[in-house]
Order: structure tokens, then C-alpha cells, then sequence
């Protein structure tokens, strides 16, 4: 690849003979095409004002430290890729750092430097870019219109924040140690209408080597040659811990990725690991565990 960056010059020449496009020309059409997609930042001035931090509202905070990230990410990818249109153009020298991106760019696969600052993805960049495009438009009409009714849980930067947000809002609520209080789980296919009087509904998770049944909303076999299906939505609501309900079901570990590794965090868990949900089945539960049955909140394609 370091021949291509020193010819950056005259590249742009070569694209005019009929031949194919020079690496450059490609790379900076993609260049182009992101950075005429991307939002500006989020507004952290207007966010402190219309979500301020308030006791009976964990949900402020945990939108204001979203935005921040995606602040983050943006500001990354923006500047970075202004910096590369410079370099190709000739007016700056094309750093080891830009040289990497622009490679990452030609096979479409996310830069290196922006992976970093990103929530975890698998990705291809154009699939990404599209991925992370709905993400800020989830956030930015959260900003402007107020909570939503549903909260897609893989648009979240971070869902633990999320999830112990809902738990706080019950705990303070009912006056309860935030300890005492877990989640119990209703699913449905229904699109929800209406914020529930207590917990969160969620949505678009996907059932990994299993599927939710349309008729009983439970477990059921994948249809032939069908690896991931999409998940119902799911209400989590906080009860405390003596007053779960029992039923049948299996202890279904959500992932954030399908990459089920990832770095042991504090917790003992994988950092790629979420949560237990516990969908309800007729089976015992060691015949999805040998299925391999997960929850993902990203696949890779």
C-alpha cells in the first residue's frame, strides 16, 4: 500500500484515461459519501437542558453519556477522513495513521483508529456505516421528541447503563434497594403503542441457532438453513427478586456481537456478554444449550 500514497498526486489524472479507478478515486468517493451522511455532533449544551440529572429519571443520564460517545466516535471518523481528503489531494503529508484508514477503506473494512473509539462491531464499513446512521437517528429524535415508547437495545453504546437505568428508575420509585430488584421478561410480537407502567420495552435482538414461536411465544427449532431470527419484542420489568415468575424456560445468554469471546471484564463475564434473558420453552434446557442458542444484538453482516 505505500506506493499508492505517494502517487496520491497524481492519481486523480489516472481516472480520467478509461481505466479503472485508481485506489485513491475509490477511497475518496467512499470519504465523500461518509462524511456527506454524517450528522453533526449532538448538542451537549441542549441535551444538560432538556434531560437534566433528576433522581426519578436515570434514563437523563444515560441518553447524555450516549451521546457523548457517539460525540466521540463522530468526531472521529469526521476529522479523520477531512485529514485523508488533504492527503490525497497532495496538501498534507499521508501519515502511517491516514495510510492504514485509506486501506481499511479500499476492502471496506472499519479502520483500525475508529474501531477503537466504537462500540464493538463485526461489520463490514459500508454495513457499519449504515448501522451506526440509524443509531444517531435513534438518539437524535430521543433528543428532540423525549423518550421513546421502545428502546432498540443494540443502538446502545452501552445497554448495561441502560438496563441498570431502568432498574434505578423502579428501585427509586418503590423505594427499594436497587439489589433487591431484577428483571422479569414479557415477550410479544406486538409492536408496542405505549410506554409500559413500569421497566422498558425493548427491541432488535436476534435468536441465534433457535427462534421464537409466533403462535406460543416461546423457543422453538430454527426454520431449515436459518441461523439467526429475529427476536419479539421483549418488556424488561424490575420486580424484586422474591417475587419473580417462575416457568419453564432457558437461561438465554444475550451476546453483543457473534463473536462470544472478548476480554473478561470485572464481572467474570466476556465484555461481548449483556445479560440472561429467560425465554420460556417446553424443552429442557440442555437441548438448546447443545444448539448453542444466544441472543445478538449486531451480526456481522
Amino acid at each position: 500500500g505505500g506506493a499508492g500514497g505517494g502517487g496520491g498526486g497524481g492519481g486523480g489524472g489516472g481516472g480520467g484515461g478509461g481505466g479503472g479507478k485508481s485506489t485513491d478515486d475509490v477511497v475518496a468517493e467512499i470519504s465523500g459519501e461518509i462524511l456527506g451522511k454524517l450528522p453533526s455532533n449532538f448538542d451537549m449544551e441542549v441535551a444538560a437542558r432538556r434531560y437534566p440529572v433528576v433522581y426519578s429519571e436515570s434514563m437523563n443520564t444515560v441518553l447524555r453519556q450516549e451521546l457523548q460517545r457517539f460525540n466521540k466516535l463522530t468526531s472521529k471518523i469526521r476529522s479523520s477522513l477531512l485529514e485523508l481528503g488533504k492527503a490525497l489531494k497532495g496538501l498534507v503529508v499521508m501519515s502511517a495513521d491516514l495510510e492504514s484508514i485509506a486501506s481499511a477503506m479500499f476492502v471496506n473494512q472499519v479502520p483500525e483508529s475508529w474501531a477503537k473509539v466504537s462500540y464493538p462491531s463485526l461489520k463490514p464499513l459500508s454495513a457499519y456505516v449504515t448501522e451506526l446512521l440509524e443509531r444517531l437517528e435513534f438518539f437524535s429524535t430521543w433528543l428532540e421528541e423525549g423518550n421513546p415508547v421502545c428502546y432498540p437495545m443494540p443502538h446502545f453504546f452501552f445497554v448495561q447503563a441502560f438496563m441498570t437505568g431502568a432498574l434505578q428508575n423502579y428501585a427509586r420509585k418503590y423505594t427499594l434497594p436497587i439489589d433487591t430488584v431484577e428483571f422479569d421478561f414479557h415477550f410479544f410480537w406486538e409492536a408496542p403503542t405505549a410506554k409500559p407502567e413500569d421497566g422498558v420495552h425493548t427491541s432488535g435482538l436476534f435468536v441465534e441457532g433457535a427462534r421464537m414461536g409466533d403462535e406460543k411465544v416461546q423457543l422453538e427449532e430454527s426454520q431449515p438453513k436459518v441461523l439467526f431470527s429475529p427476536m419479539t419484542y421483549v418488556q424488561l420489568l424490575p420486580v424484586q427478586s422474591d417475587k419473580l415468575s417462575t416457568y419453564p424456560h432457558y437461561e438465554c445468554p444475550v451476546y453483543r456481537t457473534t463473536a462470544r469471546r472478548g476480554t473478561l471484564s470485572t464481572t467474570g463475564h466476556s465484555t461481548n456478554f449483556v445479560m440472561f434473558m429467560r425465554l420460556p420453552t417446553d424443552q429442557p434446557s440442555s437441548h438448546w444449550i447443545a444448539r448453542g442458542v444466544a441472543l445478538i444484538n449486531s451480526l456481522a453482516t
